[in-house]
């Protein structure tokens, strides 16, 4: 699998959406599908896709928001945030430091 990508200001925010009273961090396959959700998500206009790497989750972790935070993997750009499928933390670390094939659908 490729690289992952999420969202993130300049300023080192990264976009994240409530579900359930709780925050969905959305993530996606490529920078294109990351843009085009971008577009259908006025939210998102002040971030950019970023590479999302195993040092990111680290700090989120040592931040103390990565308990309140889930990750979803945005399949269809086109669709819903609310849409995405939610990943464990095991998950997307074995994803991100390369050990897992693509998700299954």
């Amino acid at each position: 699998m490729g690289d992952i990508y999420a969202m993130r200001r300049a300023n080192g925010d990264w976009f994240a959406h409530e579900v359930n009273g709780r925050l969905h961090l959305p993530l996606f396959h490529t920078v294109h599908d990351a843009f085009m959700s971008r577009l259908r998500n006025f939210g998102m206009l002040l971030f950019q896709p970023v590479t999302f790497n195993a040092r990111m989750l680290e700090q989120l972790d040592s931040k103390g928001g990565g308990d309140n935070v889930d990750f979803c993997m945005i399949d269809d750009p086109f669709v819903s945030l609310k849409r995405g499928q939610l990943l464990a933390r095991a998950q997307l670390a074995s994803l991100i430091s390369g050990n897992a094939g693509r998700l299954s659908h």
